[in-house]
């Protein structure tokens, strides 16, 4: 049944009034692709930015304190 409404509003739109303009644009199609190529390029670069922060300082281990008012349960035996 979606199948014959489908086709039913293909035709219809066929038949409607001929030819229908298309919607203006603000540049041309290449100027458009380029300056996105050139934003995502940019987001690229920002987000390899940050990828060194994790290795800027050795990891500590945290120690396991009993006093803590939400302990850690997988403290691996290291609290009392």
């Amino acid at each position: 049944m979606l199948a014959t409404l489908i086709s039913t509003a293909v035709i219809a739109s066929g038949q409607a009034g001929g030819h229908e303009e298309k919607a203006p644009l603000i540049a041309e199609p290449w100027v458009i692709g380029i300056t996105l190529f050139a934003i995502f390029v940019v987001l690229m670069f920002v987000t390899m930015s940050y990828s060194n922060l994790g290795r800027r300082h050795e990891a500590i281990e945290e120690h396991a304190d009993p006093h803590r008012q939400h302990p850690n349960k997988h403290d691996r035996g290291q609290g009392h």
